[in-house]
C-alpha cells in the first residue's frame, strides 16, 4: 500500500507542507506539458498558434468534467477514510472510476460530431477550421484515456498520498515533451503532422499513463474492488451529489474562456494566439496555488469527516495567508521580465504585444483568484457544493458583461484589465467569508450514519 500521511493529527502547517511538495512536482510536470505544446506550436507560425488557442476552451471543458467527477469521488472518499471505512472507500473508488470512464467516453463521441459548429461559434475562420478539426478529432478520440490519470489521481490524493499522483503526472509530461517535436515536425519515418501532432503526442502520453495509473490503483494502493451491482447506483448518486455542481463550477472557467476567445477573435487573430499562450504561462504563475489547493482538499475532507472542523478552518485561513504572500512575490519577479517571457512564446510582434499586455495586468489578480479557488475547495470539502457553484457562477456572471464592455472601450488590453479587477473584487469577498468561518468555527462533519442505508456487498 502506498505511503499515506496522518491528516487528523500533528501540525497543520507541517502536514500541508508535506502534502504540497509532491503536488508542486505534479504541477511542474503539468506546466511542462502545457508549455511544451505552446512552445513547439508557436514555431509553426501565428495561425497554428491561434488554432491551438481556439482549442483551449473545449479541451478544458472535457477535462473539467473529469475533474468534477474526481472531486465528487475524492470528497466522499476522504470522508470515508476519515471515518476508518477503508473497505467502503475501495468499492466507492471503483464505482466512481467506472462512472467517469462512461461519461468521458460519451463526451468524446459528442465532441467528435460537433467540432465544426462549435468552433464556428467560437469565431474560428475558415482558414483555421481544418487545423482545429485535425487536432480536436484526435484529442476527442483519446479523451477516455485521461480518466484514470485525472480521476484516479484525485482518489489517491484523498488518502493523503500525493506522491503517486505526482509520479503519474510526471510520466504524462515527460512523454508529451519527448513526443511533441517528433510528431509536430516529424523525424525519420514519422511524418510531420503539424498541429495535429501535438494531439497525437498528448493521447499517446495519456495511454501510457492510463496503464500506469491503473496498475498503481490496483496493486500498490489497493483502491479498487470488484463492482457490486446493488451498491453501484447508490454510490453514483452520492458521487454525483458533489460532482454535478463541482463539474458545473469547473466548467465555468472554460465557458468564460470561450466567450473571451470569441471577443478576442473579433479583434485580431494575434490576440487569440496571445491568449492561448497566456493561459499556458498562467500555469507557471499560479503553480503554488495549484499545489496548495491539492493538499488542502484531502486535508479538509478527512478532518471534516472526523468532526475536526476547527482544524480544517484553521488550515484554510493559513493557506490563504501563505498564498497571498507567494503571489505577491511572483508578480514582483514577473514584472521586470514580462517582455522576455512573452518573447519565448510569441515570435510575431503583434502577438508579443498582446501577450505582454496580458502578463502586465491579469497576474495582478492571481492572489485574489487563489482565495476564490480555496473557498470553492473548502465548500466542496464541507459537502456544500451548491455554495461553491454559486460563488463560481457569480464571478463569471460579473466578468462576462464587464469583459464585453471593456473590449468595446479598450480593446484587448481593456479586457485583460477587467479580468484583474473582477478577481480582486471576488478575492476580497472570499477573504471576508474565510475570516467569518474561522471566527464562527463553522464546518460540517459527516453524520456518523451517512451511507448506512446502502446495501451490503
Amino acid at each position: 500500500m502506498g505511503k499515506e500521511l496522518d491528516l487528523l493529527n500533528g501540525s497543520i502547517a507541517r502536514t500541508l507542507f508535506r502534502l504540497s511538495l509532491p503536488n508542486l512536482f505534479a504541477v511542474c510536470c503539468l506546466l511542462l506539458f502545457q508549455l511544451t505544446d505552446a512552445f513547439f506550436i508557436s514555431r509553426l507560425g501565428t495561425e497554428p498558434l491561434a488554432a491551438f488557442g481556439l482549442t483551449l476552451a473545449p479541451t478544458l471543458m472535457t477535462i473539467s468534467i473529469a475533474l468534477g467527477l474526481g472531486t465528487g469521488m475524492a470528497v466522499q472518499l476522504g470522508r470515508l477514510l476519515g471515518q476508518g471505512r477503508r473497505r467502503e472507500a475501495e468499492q466507492f473508488c471503483s464505482h466512481g472510476l467506472l462512472l467517469a470512464l462512461l461519461v468521458i467516453s460519451v463526451v468524446g463521441a459528442v465532441g467528435c460530431l460537433t467540432i465544426d459548429p462549435m468552433f464556428r461559434l467560437l469565431g474560428a475562420s475558415e482558414s483555421l477550421l481544418p487545423m482545429v478539426r485535425e487536432y480536436m478529432l484526435v484529442w476527442y478520440l483519446g479523451a477516455a484515456f485521461m480518466v484514470l490519470p485525472i480521476v484516479g489521481n484525485q482518489a489517491i490524493r484523498a488518502t493523503g498520498n500525493t506522491l503517486t499522483p505526482a509520479l503519474v503526472t510526471g510520466i504524462v509530461a515527460l512523454l508529451n515533451a519527448l513526443l511533441d517535436p517528433l510528431f509536430i515536425f516529424g523525424f525519420g519515418p514519422v511524418p510531420a503532422f503539424g498541429l495535429q501532432g501535438a494531439a497525437i503526442a498528448t493521447v499517446l502520453a495519456w495511454m501510457v499513463a492510463f496503464v500506469v495509473a491503473g496498475a498503481m490503483l490496483l496493486r500498490r494502493h489497493r483502491l479498487l474492488a470488484r463492482p457490486c451491482r446493488r451498491r453501484l447506483r447508490p454510490h453514483w448518486q452520492v458521487q454525483l451529489h458533489i460532482a454535478r455542481p463541482a463539474t458545473l463550477s469547473y466548467l465555468l472557467n472554460p465557458l468564460a474562456n470561450a466567450v473571451i476567445i470569441a471577443l478576442l477573435a473579433r479583434i485580431d487573430t494575434h490576440a487569440v494566439a496571445a491568449f492561448g499562450a497566456a493561459n499556458r504561462i498562467e500555469s507557471l504563475l499560479i503553480i503554488g496555488v495549484t499545489a496548495l489547493c491539492g493538499a488542502l482538499a484531502p486535508f479538509m475532507a478527512q478532518n471534516l469527516g472526523a468532526g475536526q472542523s476547527a482544524r480544517a478552518n484553521r488550515a484554510l485561513m493559513g493557506s490563504i495567508h501563505v498564498i497571498l504572500l507567494l503571489q505577491l512575490a511572483v508578480y514582483l519577479v514577473l514584472w521586470p521580465n514580462i517582455d522576455a517571457l512573452a518573447g519565448l512564446f510569441a515570435t510575431d510582434p503583434q502577438t508579443h504585444s498582446y501577450l505582454s499586455q496580458y502578463l502586465l495586468w491579469v497576474p495582478l489578480g492571481y492572489g485574489a483568484l487563489a482565495i476564490v479557488i480555496m473557498m470553492v475547495v473548502a465548500y466542496n470539502a464541507q459537502r456544500q457544493p451548491m455554495r461553491a457553484l454559486l460563488l463560481s457562477v457569480a464571478r463569471v456572471a460579473a466578468l462576462l458583461p464587464l469583459a464585453w464592455l471593456a473590449t468595446r472601450l479598450g480593446g484587448a488590453q481593456g479586457l485583460f484589465l477587467a479580468m484583474a479587477v473582477i478577481n480582486l473584487v471576488f478575492g476580497l469577498y472570499c477573504y471576508r467569508l474565510a475570516r467569518q468561518r474561522r471566527q464562527q468555527g463553522q464546518g460540517t462533519a459527516m453524520p456518523a450514519g451517512y451511507l448506512s442505508e446502502l446495501p451490503g456487498p
